[in-house]
């Protein structure tokens, strides 16, 4: 039973106490002064009485008379008047009045006697005769019977409004101790919370102090290892000069993409490389040929702000050279992006940045699952060469056969996709995470799509994923893929997770439909987890706001392919998250290169100042396992534990 709860029924049964001590003193009281009211009331009638028979003694009509009109005129059990020599009743009358409507056990509960009272009569110096008056005692228990009545319901009235405002005060006294538990439970979902307002209450203003302590000492240990975290990543991925990413994380998302089949594992590498930098540096010098360099890659932010898949793939790769991975891109579109970059690079000479025309050459190259980076790499440094030798362009486009291959027919991916959505043609696979101190045990299992094409085969996500994020039914693709998922949880008790896109986090009215299904089958939401990928979350507001949904229709959010934007961490612990998983990219190769592990030792520290779960993505190599066991990390998930397949029990 709760405080609350207790001393409210302690007030309670206070004022019971209270309230029936007070009312039976009352009641006892009345009825004492009810006894000596009979009592005086039957004296008084008969001293009254042989007064006035004193005359009329010996005329028995009268004595008759004057005892019927007395008898008549109160409450009076018997009258009678006694000859003192034959000791027989002259007169006596006898009755009961009616007593109303008094319940008999109230008449027992009070038990009232009657009282009588006597009085001589004389016939000059001789006592003739004695009258005895015997009082009613009806009268005074219908009396007693309205009076507790009144008592008992203005006691009742004045016990209810206590009751209440005893209720109201208590509410309002324990209200830091109802947010000390929310402050508590948000604790256990990874967030900080501080009681602003003190209470007035000393014992428990000190309590909210010592908890509002605490808090903010999480808060400051969490965001101190956040801090030192970010300062870890800057050190070994960031570029000291342009802020852009640097080569060793450009090699790391290169190697991911192309051998990564649920990403986007199509699109143009494109690499630029700045114009005669020796020349440059001799004519110029080095601070302005460094506030070049910074311009080159400011623009570069600029024009491939305008897609989004570009994003935090930007990297400067050593002296004047820069990279962008662009998955999803198609040729129109990586061409588009060479041209803008171009003209963009222009404008430099007319702002003084450079003295020369021509900045600097790009070549671009596509890639493709099952690529190798080098020879992506090769390839696009071939383009490279070629625009640097041409006299008109600055860039230049290289295809090998496997990219003349790739499917980029507009026409034949609207037509697949479409009767696709349409018709329910998506594949659920499933990969199993496992937990890292025991790989026989499954945490959950991962949810893929895959699409059946004409002749049978499974195509993976990372082809058909950037078409429908260009024909805007990303998020037909999520509301499908959930209704799958719900229908196929009813035939098993394991525990699954499911990727939600950018595109239904932006739309309010897909999101909304995406709430409506899960509110339809709430009973599902323990073993089921929504994720996002890191390249697609919203903003801090809106994710907090999304979290808070999903935890009231009790399913649970995550983010995955975490790392490339570490800097947020410092905002997780307000989001209460089911767990992180980190970028595969990071664990690739983590037992043979140290940064890698430095890195994420400091990302499981500062998870772990928040009991936030971390799992590693695409682990492929014992060496890898035995490297994230030794860290400590909660799950693994990737191909040394099982393929992404379809679902069989």
């Amino acid at each position: 039973m709760s405080l609350f709860k207790q001393l409210l029924l302690a007030i309670c049964l206070f004022l019971v106490v209270a309230f029936t001590g007070s009312f039976m003193v009352s009641l006892e009281s009345s009825r004492t002064q009810y006894v000596n009211q009979l009592r005086s009331h039957a004296q008084d009638a008969a001293t009254a009485l042989a007064l006035s028979l004193t005359p009329n003694i010996d005329d028995p009509a009268m004595v008759e008379l004057m005892v019927s009109s007395i008898f008549d005129s109160g409450y009076y059990a018997s009258i009678r008047v006694v000859d003192l020599k034959t000791d027989t009743a002259i007169v006596e009358r006898t009755g009961t009045p009616e007593v109303g409507q008094v319940p008999q056990w109230f008449v027992n509960l009070i038990g009232l006697e009657p009282a009588g009272g006597d009085a001589l009569v004389s016939r000059g110096w001789e006592q003739a005769a004695r009258v005895e008056v015997v009082s009613h005692p009806m009268f005074a228990v219908a009396k007693l019977w309205q009076s507790a009545l009144g008592s008992l319901g203005w006691l009742l009235l004045c016990g209810a409004v206590s009751a209440v405002l005893g209720a109201l005060l208590l509410r309002r006294q324990l209200r830091p101790l109802d947010y000390m538990v929310k402050q508590s439970h948000a604790i256990a979902r990874r967030e900080f919370l501080s009681l602003p307002d003190l209470p007035r209450t000393p014992e428990l203003r000190r309590v909210v102090q010592a908890m509002n302590q605490m808090v903010e000492k999480l808060k400051a240990l969490f965001q101190e290892q956040a801090e030192r975290s970010e300062k870890l990543r800057v050190e070994s991925y960031q570029d000291t000069l342009t802020g852009l990413a640097n080569r060793r994380y450009f090699e790391m998302q290169l190697n991911a993409r192309v051998s990564n089949a649920e990403q986007a594992s199509s699109g143009y590498l494109l690499l630029l490389r700045v114009k005669d930098l020796a020349g440059l540096n001799q004519r110029m010098g080095g601070q302005r040929t460094d506030q070049l360099l910074q311009a080159v890659g400011e623009q570069l932010s600029r024009e491939c702000a305008r897609y989004p898949e570009t994003q935090n793939l930007i990297t400067r790769i050593r002296g004047g050279e820069f990279a962008v991975l662009a998955p999803g891109l198609v040729r129109e579109e990586a061409l588009a992006l060479a041209q803008s970059l171009d003209t963009a690079l222009a404008s430099l000479y007319a702002t003084g940045a450079t003295d020369v025309e021509s900045v600097a050459a790009i070549g671009l190259a596509p890639f493709a699952h099952g690529d190798s980076a080098q020879g992506v790499l090769h390839l696009a440094d071939q383009a490279l060469s070629m625009a640097e030798a041409e006299g008109g362009s600055n860039w230049a486009c290289l295809d090998h056969h496997a990219a003349a291959a790739v499917g980029d027919d507009h026409h034949a991916w609207h037509t697949l996709l479409d009767d696709a959505l349409t018709h329910q043609r998506f594949e659920l696979y499933f990969q199993p995470v496992m937990a890292t101190d025991d790989t026989q045990r499954v945490l959950h299992y991962k949810v893929l799509s895959r699409l059946r094409d004409e002749q049978g085969q499974a195509i993976p996500a990372g082809r058909f994923l950037p078409w429908l994020e260009r024909f805007g039914w990303t998020s037909r693709l999520d509301r499908l893929m959930l209704e799958l998922v719900l229908k196929q949880m009813a035939g098993h008790e394991h525990a699954l997770a499911l990727n939600l896109s950018a595109a239904t986090l932006g739309n309010r009215q897909a999101l909304d439909k995406i709430f409506d299904l899960l509110r339809q089958h709430s009973s599902l939401g323990p073993r089921l987890t929504l994720e996002i990928g890191e390249e697609q979350l919203p903003d801090q507001a809106v994710l907090e706001q999304l979290t808070q949904q999903l935890r009231d229709l009790g399913f649970a959010l995550a983010l995955q392919r975490f790392g490339g934007r570490f800097s947020m961490i410092g905002n997780l612990a307000r989001l209460g998250l089911a767990y992180l998983k980190i970028d595969g990219s990071y664990i690739r190769a983590i037992d043979q290169e140290r940064d890698k592990r430095l890195f994420i030792e400091a990302i499981q520290r500062a998870a772990h100042s928040i009991d936030l779960p971390l799992i590693a993505e695409r682990v492929e190599t014992e060496g890898e396992l035995l490297v994230i066991r030794e860290m400590g990390l909660y799950g693994v998930q990737g191909q040394l534990f099982g393929e992404p397949k379809p679902w069989r029990e």
